[in-house]
């Protein structure tokens, strides 16, 4: 799950731009998708997305890398650990749903500085709005294989065209639709919950949960997504941490400057984080003394916390790099 605050309002931003028409016009390019797309592009498209979501299924990481573009064979780190953690949920049989969008950029000789395509009757439940940066010219598509077994799932590819009807992976994004025994609406429905109550950070936490779980990649909009944009930034608190305007927290006879706070799944719940920056993390002992101190003054400050989390995170950072991390569930925090 994406956890950095600042990166979800801009996606928010990008997106509710999407739905309002105001990106460029000249920028948008053509979307297809059912019948709109020729017979043997829809034959070759319906072929590669069940192979990669096969390989997927089987850990297959040699056969993606074999099969993706060059730019994305050479750093395939990121989707190989895609790959490994996720083989779970495509290991539990095909795709109950895949849909498949044909994105023609092809008509410029430059790359896009953002590609934007629009596919579907606008505002109706099955649009969406994809939004790509750095587009190089040609034709791609999005296909987004939905898994609802035990444990839902879905895998969206981003295909480039490779030659007439071979396509090769030039994007690979897989997201879990539940955590633990809780899907997207039940945590849609506590951070309404927690909204009502005044408790703005609890809500703002479980709303970008939403989001992790309800979207399929942070770069596609939909009517859907869009509500749940515009409902969860009506939520954000005005006081998260930022390295620009950190925490001010006062624990230990310290103080200390909390420059981000999130929320992270652990296992089959969500803990909330707290970075903060620390003088040295070389030292065990004090960093862990320290951490602990961080993690009482955070339910301290926010003691609505320990009903909405299942334990707590202090992440002491210095400015060497390094980093010291301390895990502790809620119901050990004192």
């Amino acid at each position: 799950m994406v956890s950095d605050w600042k990166s979800r309002i801009f996606l928010a931003l990008v997106i509710l731009a999407i739905a309002l028409g105001l990106a460029s016009t000249g920028m948008a390019q053509e979307c297809f998708s059912g019948t709109e797309i020729d017979a043997p592009t829809a034959k070759a498209l319906e072929s590669a997305a069940q192979q990669f979501y096969e390989m997927s299924a089987q850990g297959d990481v040699a056969g993606l890398r074999a099969n993706a573009v060059p730019d994305v064979a050479a750093s395939f780190g990121g989707i190989e650990r895609a790959v490994v953690s996720h083989k779970v949920y495509f290991a539990q049989g095909p795709p109950a749903e895949t849909r498949i969008f044909l994105l023609d950029a092809s008509s410029s000789k430059t790359n896009w500085q953002r590609a934007d395509f629009y596919c579907g009757i606008y505002n109706s439940p099955g649009r969406i709005g994809v939004s790509i940066p750095n587009l190089p010219p040609g034709r791609y598509a999005l296909t987004i294989a939905r898994v609802a077994g035990k444990e839902p799932a879905t895998l969206t590819l981003v295909l480039a065209e490779a030659g007439r009807n071979t396509w090769k992976l030039a994007g690979y994004y897989a997201r879990a639709n539940s955590l633990g025994d809780h899907d997207g609406q039940w945590f849609l429905s506590k951070a309404r919950e927690y909204k009502a109550k005044g408790e703005t950070h609890n809500a703002w936490f479980y709303y970008l949960t939403v989001w992790d779980l309800m979207a399929p990649v942070d770069f596609v909009s939909t009517p859907a997504l869009d509500k749940l944009s515009d409902e969860s930034q009506a939520a954000r608190p005005a006081d998260l941490p930022s390295a620009e305007a950190p925490m001010q927290l006062a624990a230990g006879g310290k103080t200390f400057k909390v420059v981000d706070l999130s929320a992270v799944p652990v296992g089959t719940e969500l803990y909330v984080r707290a970075q903060y920056d620390s003088a040295s993390t070389v030292t065990p002992a004090t960093a862990s003394q320290d951490n602990a101190a961080i993690i009482k003054a955070l339910l301290g400050k926010y003691p609505e916390m320990r009903e909405a989390f299942g334990g707590v995170i202090a992440r002491a950072t210095d400015g060497s790099g390094h980093e010291y991390l301390t895990l502790t569930a809620m119901k050990d925090i004192k």
